[in-house]
């Protein structure tokens, strides 16, 4: 098992932009009102192949192949290869214009099996993951000294969600797998109708949605820099972990043990009950009004669905954001002092103000309401209200692609998101194992001292990422 820190370096060895195959009309692309919603920030997403066989071809043809196969996405990925700009009121629109997406090839001088990948923040950071300087999406493509492959994404979170993203992967790799019909024609074909994301008139906000959102103008002002260094005592990282199947049933029957109901808790929200418990408790101190923040990312394409099947089926290949950030707030002593059923019926409990086609379609009129002002999910917005304590946001990566992001090569031996987004709020997203067990992947963006107080009290359940795990 490798978790000891590996210094390398990384070169790039090409740079240049990929553009979509078929030439395009320019025009403009509005973003919807639950794209403006989000915050420019960029969010990351990289895989891992072993050696391709010598047989696929030489690693110049693999480039190739990657950036022919990139060209031909883009053309029914418009949206990946413009660019934003901002409009006569100052919101952010998109160009589609077929600017490109920057490519980089690099090559890292170290094995792949020598990645200490447990600790994204020194091994993939900076190194592997591409940094976007222009356009929405920037992709590299690093070699290692094994032969072994690295391919990484970086793109703008206010044009693309994780569902959106996974759905250009995937095409992305059917289109560049070997294959006799040269005219193959992606499984799915992105949907750009803003149109069904339109406000209601009249408008109809439940009072709930003011809870959640804040417009930014009602925001206190960032500290002074002077004293930045005060506040930020313990440095937010980031951690990758795997979590057996086996603790994840553990924990959902723990989650379920009051719970006598036909309706049982999730695995997802079990283990957002946990987690929760966990923070509250790193965080606990003499102080008893502190107060532990916990959102939950919810998915709106099925829930403004309704029940329309023709409408589900085209909601289902909707590219942009469909996307809300329900949470909770509770006092540290109260969430570590039940148990988690307790906990898990609480996750429960503010889920279900989010998971109906009315929250989706008032959260529409919301930011309708406030433009050009741009809201934000008041989770994101660290200790608001006076209210002391931390925050963190858990996202849903079950959806996540890995096996099927096969360029001709191979499946992936590993992928995984990497967002250390900068803000005060920690973010966690679970996703499925590549060994299709029933194990989970955890991607871990928290403060220092709270991911070192899991580890020590749940060793067994939050197990640090090895190349043991992954290749045995």
């Amino acid at each position: 098992m490798c978790l000891e820190k590996v210094e390398f370096t990384v070169n790039m060895t090409n740079e240049e932009t990929v553009a979509a195959a078929l030439p395009m009309q320019e025009h403009w692309l509005p973003l919807s009102n639950l794209d403006l919603i989000l915050p420019p920030v960029d969010v990351s997403v990289f895989f891992c192949y072993n050696k391709p066989s010598i047989t696929i071809g030489t690693p110049h043809n693999i480039v190739e192949c990657l950036k022919n196969s990139l060209a031909e996405a883009l053309v029914s990925y418009y949206a990946f290869a413009g660019e934003v700009v901002k409009n006569s009121m100052g919101e952010p629109e998109l160009l589609c214009n077929n600017r490109g997406v920057d490519f980089v090839e690099a090559f890292a001088h170290v094995e792949l099996q020598s990645l200490n990948l447990y600790n994204p923040d020194e091994t993939v950071e900076g190194k592997l993951v591409p940094k976007k300087k222009h356009g929405v999406l920037a992709v590299q493509a690093t070699w290692m000294k094994c032969g072994g492959l690295v391919v990484a994404c970086t793109f703008d979170h206010r044009i693309a969600d994780a569902y959106s993203a996974n759905m250009f992967l995937v095409s992305w790799a059917e289109i560049a797998r070997p294959k006799n019909n040269k005219s193959f024609i992606p499984t799915t074909q992105p949907c750009f109708r803003r149109s069904l994301l339109t406000p209601r008139r009249p408008p109809s906000i439940h009072p709930s949605l003011y809870d959640m959102y804040v417009p930014i103008t009602d925001l206190p002002p960032p500290p002074a820099p002077e004293l930045e260094s005060d506040i930020k005592t313990d440095p937010i990282i980031s951690r990758i972990y795997y979590v057996t199947s086996e603790e994840l049933n553990n924990m959902q029957s723990l989650a379920n043990s009051n719970n006598s109901g036909s309706v049982k808790r999730s695995k997802l929200e079990s283990f957002s009950a946990l987690l929760w418990k966990m923070v509250a408790a790193a965080a606990s101190t003499d102080n008893e009004k502190i107060v532990a923040k916990m959102g939950l990312v919810v998915d709106g394409r099925k829930r403004l669905s309704n029940g329309d099947r023709n409408k589900e089926e085209i909601m289902s290949s909707y590219f942009g954001n469909v996307l809300s950030i329900p949470y909770g707030g509770r006092l540290a002593n109260e969430l570590v002092e039940n148990p988690l059923s307790w906990v898990a019926d609480r996750v429960h409990d503010f889920l279900e103000e989010a998971v109906t086609e009315e929250h989706f379609l008032g959260l529409i009129d919301w930011v309708e309401e406030h433009r050009p002002v741009p809201g934000l999910a008041r989770i994101y917005c660290g200790s608001t209200g006076g209210e002391e304590g931390p925050t963190f946001v858990v996202s849903s990566g079950q959806r996540f692609p890995e096996s099927k992001v096969d360029f001709g090569w191979g499946k992936p031996v590993l992928g995984s998101y990497h967002f250390p987004w900068g803000g005060d709020a920690g973010y966690v997203m679970p996703m499925p194992s590549p060994k299709r067990n029933g194990d989970w992947l955890l991607y871990m963006h928290l403060p220092k001292t709270h991911l070192h107080y899991m580890e020590a009290r749940a060793p067994h359940f939050f197990r640090p990422i090895s190349w043991d795990y992954l290749l045995n």
